[in-house]
C-alpha cells in the first residue's frame, strides 16, 4: 500500500449525499489530493489554538480522540502536501498536538493495515526527531506550569489514549465494520466507512461514501466508540456469556433451577422445540440433562447462532432456520408437545400467551411479567420463566 497513491476512480453507486463528499479530489495548489483538505488543515491549527486558551481534560482528552481519527489518520493514508518539507513540518505540529510521535503513529497504522506485527526499531531518526521534541514540550509544560501539566494535561491525554484504544478495538472487535450515521460521518470526516477504507485505504476520505458496502453483517448503528452499547442488548449480553465460563455457569445454575420447578408441574416432554436457541444454547443444554429422552429441536432465523450452538450439543439436537411468529409457531412446532420461547422473541409475547399452539408453552418473560404457572429464574438476570397450557 501506497499511502501517496494516486486515487482510482469510484466503482460502486453514491451513498446519501453530504456537502463534504460530492467530487472526486482533485489536485491543486499545495495541497496534493484535494482542495478540502485545507479545512483538515485549518481545524489541526484551531485544536492547537483552542489547546492554549481554553485548556481542560475534557478538551485535550476529546480533542486527541477525534484529532487521531480524522486529521492524523487522513494524514497517514494521503499526506496532505505536495512538498515533502510541508508534510514534515505538519506532522511535526501533530506530534506536538497529540503528545505522540505522528511518524510512529503512522508505521503502527500501516502496518495494521497490511495485517503485520508492528516492528519497533529505536534508532529510526524521524521517531527520535519528533520524539524529541514532544519530550521537550512536556518539559517546558512539567517546569513553567506543573499544575497545569499533572492536573489537567496529563489525565486528559492518558483518557484520551483510552479513548483511541476503546476506538480501535471495537472498530475491529468482529472484523471491520462501519457506521453510516449521517452526523458521525460529517463531525469525522467518513470514519465511519471503516470497511470502505480497509479495502481502499488510499481513497479519499471525501470518496469513501462511494464506496459504501451492502453487507448488513458489517455494520453497526453505534460509531467505534459507542460500540459497548451493542452489548446492552439482549444478544449482546447472550455474547458475553459465551465469552466467560463463569457467567456461563450461573446461567446455568439459574435456569436449571426455574426449569426443575417448571418439569415437575407437566408429564416429561417427548419432543422439544426451542425458538430463538442460537449463540449459547442454556435451554436445550438444561434440558438434555433434564429429560434425556426428549428430542430437542432449535429455531433460529441466523446461521451464524445456529453453527455457535452446534458447538456447544450433541448431533441429537436438531437444527432450524427460520424465524417463528405466533403465526407459524404450529408450522415450526411440528408436533411438539414443549415449545420455548426466548426472552428476546421477535414481536409480542402476547399472542404466544394467548393462543398456545402447543400443549405447553414456557415463555422466559422480564421478572415483573408472571403469567400462568410462573418460576423465577435470577433476580440478578430479571427474569422468570412462565409456563402456559393450552
Amino acid at each position: 500500500m501506497n499511502p501517496d497513491a494516486t486515487l482510482d476512480a469510484p466503482r460502486t453507486a453514491a451513498a446519501p449525499a453530504l456537502t463534504l463528499m460530492v467530487n472526486a479530489p482533485t489536485r491543486t495548489g499545495i495541497l496534493r489530493h484535494s482542495p478540502r483538505d485545507a479545512l483538515l488543515v485549518g481545524l489541526a491549527a484551531l485544536h492547537g489554538a483552542l489547546l492554549v486558551l481554553v485548556p481542560s481534560v475534557p478538551l485535550v482528552a476529546l480533542g486527541l480522540w477525534w484529532n487521531a481519527n480524522t486529521i492524523s489518520h487522513n494524514f497517514i493514508h494521503l499526506p496532505f502536501f505536495r512538498a515533502r518539507a510541508a508534510n514534515a513540518a505538519f506532522s511535526v505540529g501533530l506530534s506536538l498536538l497529540l503528545g505522540f510521535p505522528q511518524s510512529l503513529w503512522r508505521a503502527r497504522h500501516l502496518a495494521h493495515h497490511r495485517d503485520e506485527p508492528f516492528r519497533w526499531k529505536p534508532f529510526q531518526r524521524t521517531w527520535l526527531a519528533e520524539g524529541a521534541l514532544v519530550a521537550a514540550l512536556w518539559a517546558t509544560m512539567a517546569v513553567l506550569t506543573p499544575g497545569f501539566f499533572v492536573i489537567v494535561y496529563v489525565p486528559g491525554w492518558l483518557i484520551g489514549l483510552g479513548l483511541c484504544q476503546l476506538q480501535g478495538r471495537l472498530e475491529h472487535a468482529r472484523g471491520a465494520v462501519s457506521h453510516y450515521g449521517w452526523l458521525y460521518n460529517w463531525l469525522f470526516f467518513n470514519d465511519g466507512y471503516h470497511v470502505e477504507h480497509h479495502a481502499h485505504p488510499a481513497r479519499h476520505w471525501a470518496e469513501l461514501a462511494r464506496e459504501r458496502q451492502a453487507n448488513a453483517a458489517q455494520r453497526s448503528r453505534w460509531p467505534a466508540v459507542l460500540r459497548w452499547l451493542e452489548y446492552a442488548s439482549l444478544d449482546g449480553l447472550e455474547e458475553l456469556v459465551c465469552r466467560s465460563r463463569a457467567l456461563q455457569r450461573f446461567v446455568l445454575r439459574s435456569h436449571e433451577r426455574a426449569w426443575r420447578r417448571i418439569l415437575s408441574r407437566i408429564d416429561p416432554p417427548r419432543h422439544v422445540v426451542i425458538i430463538g436457541g442460537g449463540l449459547f444454547p442454556r435451554t436445550a443444554l438444561i434440558l438434555r440433562r433434564l429429560v434425556p429422552d426428549a428430542q430437542l429441536t432449535i429455531v433460529d432465523m441466523r446461521e451464524d447462532r445456529i453453527e455457535q450452538a452446534r458447538a456447544w450439543l450433541d448431533e441429537r439436537v436438531n437444527f432450524v432456520r427460520a424465524c417463528c411468529t405466533p403465526q407459524n409457531i404450529a408450522g415450526l412446532a411440528g408436533g411438539a408437545d414443549l415449545v420455548v420461547l426466548p426472552l428476546a422473541v421477535v414481536g409480542s409475547r402476547e399472542g404466544f400467551y394467548r393462543t398456545p399452539s402447543t400443549k405447553h408453552v414456557v415463555v422466559h418473560d422480564w421478572l415483573w411479567r408472571p403469567r400462568g404457572e410462573s418460576a423465577l429464574v435470577s433476580v440478578l438476570l430479571l427474569k422468570r420463566l412462565n409456563l402456559v397450557r393450552a
